[in-house]
């Protein structure tokens, strides 16, 4: 039965007087429940060349309130950290050829010092004989301008379990083409990588977790680049003509290989950011790119799909 605005005014004053008489029957008044705590704000930024410029993909905040969606900024890239899987939800980068220089590979994989108290910290050993690599978000090629930048890609919340195969073939192959073909000198992009889902395989099968159930290992890795030319004045020139690669890919050792041609397979698992959000969704990922770009714009940019 439909009820009006008064109705509903109107059964709120007389069950508010129930309430009021029964506190009155000789009984204690009922402690009123505490206010709510205020949502923390999700993290936002501007400025040319900040990586969450399109938007912060799942509103993730520096609270320790939201343990499996916590903001966490690591200098060179940002990240959104989930404290149960002990890996990190996305990580997100700008690349331009600044970015490029002739700094060697550090590697000084380390735990996190910068989580809050009392998160467990993985530590490189957490990995070895998992039969799975410890796969970059943030490559370490993209950050070779300095020492500082390439050594922070090497701390352990910028990295996930990642099949070997897939790893060291379609994946290297994808930065490899992102830094050379896609960025070059003339263009800049805004990189997003992330994962989903419980389970990857190694060569001897399937494996949900590793260090103990500390680290999740994913069942599909993705990543969403949105690429413009070189400039100032980056939110204003990110247009509905701009260029998006989007892949989603299983994390699963026995589909690819590091061949040339394996390094190419990236190409078979090419999606849409629609797509892909509504799979991320689905697993339990509040997943929403490009959510700081005019509607007129990110409509267009989440259905373009990479040729």
């Amino acid at each position: 039965m439909k009820r009006t605005l008064c109705g509903w005014f109107a059964i709120l004053i007389v069950s508010t007087l129930v309430s009021c008489d029964k506190s009155n029957d000789g009984g204690t008044a009922p402690t009123p429940p505490a206010p709510p705590t205020p949502p923390t704000p999700p993290i936002v930024v501007t400025g040319d060349n900040e990586p969450l410029l399109p938007g912060n993909p799942t509103l993730a905040t520096s609270s320790v309130s939201f343990p499996e969606n916590y903001y966490k900024d690591n200098g060179y890239y940002k990240t959104a950290y989930s404290k149960s899987r002990g890996i990190p939800v996305w990580v997100a980068w700008h690349l331009q050829s600044d970015d490029i220089g002739g700094t060697p590979r550090q590697d000084d994989f380390r735990g996190d010092a910068g989580l809050p108290a009392g998160w467990y910290q993985v530590q490189t050993s957490d990995y070895t004989g998992s039969g799975f690599d410890r796969g970059h978000n943030c490559p370490s090629g993209d950050r070779t301008a300095s020492i500082a930048a390439n050594s922070s890609t090497f701390l352990m919340t910028n990295i996930i379990p990642q099949a070997a195969n897939f790893n060291q073939g379609p994946w290297e192959g994808l930065e490899t083409y992102t830094r050379n073909s896609l960025v070059g000198t003339t263009n800049e992009a805004f990189v997003v990588m992330g994962n989903m889902g419980t389970g990857g395989y190694n060569a001897a099968g399937l494996v949900n977790s590793l260090a103990n159930g500390n680290v999740t290992v994913p069942a599909k890795v993705w990543k969403v680049i949105l690429l413009i030319p070189k400039g100032t004045g980056d939110l204003a020139r990110i247009r509905s003509t701009a260029t998006i690669l989007a892949v989603n890919m299983p994390n699963n050792n026995s589909l690819y290989n590091t061949t040339s041609t394996g390094k190419n397979a990236w190409r078979n698992y090419i999606t849409t950011v629609n797509a892909l959000e509504t799979e991320a969704n689905a697993a339990g990922i509040p997943l929403n790119l490009f959510n700081g770009l005019a509607d007129s714009v990110k409509t267009i940019l989440k259905t373009k799909l990479y040729q």
